[in-house]
């Protein structure tokens, strides 16, 4: 009876630390590598603001929900995030808007080469960081409200007799759920919608599908759209999981592009199989294993050290790897790529 306790007690570790946090984690990346593909599929280049898009996305939820919060205003169990979350896509599709008319447009219009755009794009992402740490500071800001549990530890030991206790904070629940719904709004939109149609003609052969009568400005326009939603829910999940930073989402650029290579660039569903292969993956290696081994192995067999592959500080270096190793051994990566 004590091996089955023993089994189960490391079971509940394995949830707690790998199993929840990656589907959440996975989640958040996954949606930030769809718009990552979004771009890269129809506006064909490689989009390095998408980072510090998430950024100002998020940055305006915080602004909103903290002004809700001083109003008296709250939603019950679930974050305040969520009622101002509209704000905040809002201003993203704004600002985004804005930076493909000034911006992007032009070179649009002189067709000039994706490497060229990739480096405007990296002008703006340091202008978007430069107006987020401006306008809210570089240090870690909280939700406030976005830290309640649907299962705490504490609860769980006491209900289960157990010695390890499994929590689930809200907010990595929200981002599952939401997630399912925003990509399969997604998927129905490609798939079924006329405007959808016309962007995956779009991206599949612009000659093509200009030819057929499709309007470039609005599958432009629908596609800032698209990806300003993308990258607030996703900047938003991020933050209420763990904490808002600016510099923390250009960090983050990396997993998201290593998720977008490594599922095929510019093919959505391998961006979301790329997210949650980077995310296992990062928190597969740095965990520390000690604790679970101790369930598992007899006390002479016990080991002595963290039983850790590698320091959380370097699990960055974990998406750097899985980037490389793609590239060399199947840059079109696990699906096609370039199919919306």
């Amino acid at each position: 009876m004590e091996t089955i306790t023993d089994f189960i007690n490391a079971f509940v570790l394995l949830l707690n630390f790998i199993l929840v946090p990656g589907l959440a984690y996975g989640s958040q990346i996954a949606l930030g590598a769809l718009g990552i593909t979004m771009v890269y599929g129809i506006l064909r280049f490689a989009n390095f603001a998408h980072g510090d898009t998430m950024a100002f996305g998020t940055m305006v939820t915080i602004l909103v929900t903290w002004w809700l919060q001083s109003q008296g205003i709250s939603f019950g169990l679930l974050p305040t995030a969520l009622l101002a979350l509209p704000a905040g896509i809002v201003a993203t599709v704004m600002i985004l808007l804005i930076t493909d008319k000034l911006v992007y447009q032009h070179y649009r219009r002189v067709k000039t080469p994706a490497v060229t755009l990739l480096i405007v794009s990296m002008g703006v992402m340091f202008m978007m960081n430069g107006i987020v740490r401006f306008i809210i500071g570089p240090n870690d800001q909280r939700f406030l409200d976005g830290e309640k549990f649907i299962i705490h530890a504490r609860n769980f030991k006491a209900m289960t007799g157990l010695n390890e206790g499994l929590s689930i904070k809200v907010s990595q629940g929200l981002t599952v759920f939401i997630a399912i719904l925003l990509v399969g709004a997604l998927f129905w939109f490609l798939q079924k919608t006329r405007t959808g149609k016309a962007m995956r003609a779009f991206s599949d052969n612009e000659d093509l599908a200009l030819l057929s009568g499709v309007n470039p400005d609005r599958v432009v326009l629908i596609t800032w759209i698209i990806v300003a939603i993308l990258a607030t829910v996703a900047g938003t999940l991020y933050g209420l999981d763990k904490s808002f930073k600016p510099f923390t989402y250009l960090q983050l650029l990396l997993p998201m592009f290593a998720a977008a290579i490594l599922g095929g660039v510019g093919n959505p569903i391998g961006a979301i199989l790329g997210g949650f292969v980077i995310a296992f993956s990062e928190l597969i290696v740095t965990y520390a294993y000690k604790k679970v081994f101790v369930y598992l192995l007899p006390v002479s067999l016990e080991p002595s050290n963290l039983m850790q592959l590698l320091s959380t500080d370097y699990k960055f270096a974990v998406s750097f790897f899985i980037l490389v190793l793609v590239l060399l051994i199947k840059p079109t990566g696990i699906l096609k790529g370039n199919v919306i």
